[in-house]
């Protein structure tokens, strides 16, 4: 009679806790667009404009007006980097660094995908 009741108590327990994880996971996620997701240059490339993006590789050249070459291991793209934004840190093209900020899609005259940098963590 013990381990029936046992079994019961249980039933009702793992029941009831399913029951809760089953509201949660319905509830709708109105912050999703708030984090930044790690991606490759190749998967930035094909982002829509304004998407927050986290990418890992190194600054491999400056190309002038805040604006740096950015590799990884799928590609290169144009990182634009506020001068503030480097607190006076210097790197070289083998420190490996993470940008975080947001795709910047342009049309005009033809597309152009960079990456308006919000942070530069230096990651040695």
């Amino acid at each position: 009679m013990k381990n029936i009741s046992k079994a019961i108590l249980m039933a009702t327990v793992l029941g009831s806790s399913t029951v809760a994880t089953v509201a949660i996971a319905k509830e709708p996620i109105v912050n999703q667009g708030a984090f930044h997701r790690t991606v490759t240059v190749k998967e930035a490339l094909t982002l829509r404009d304004d998407t927050n993006v986290q990418l890992k590789g190194y600054i491999v050249k400056a190309i002038g007006d805040e604006k740096y070459e950015f590799k990884d291991r799928t590609g290169s793209i144009t990182v634009d980097i506020d001068d503030d934004l480097w607190y006076g840190r210097t790197i070289s093209a083998k420190t490996p660094v993470t940008i975080i900020g947001e795709v910047d899609v342009d049309y005009k005259p033809m597309k152009r995908v960079e990456i308006d940098v919000d942070a530069v963590i230096i990651d040695e």
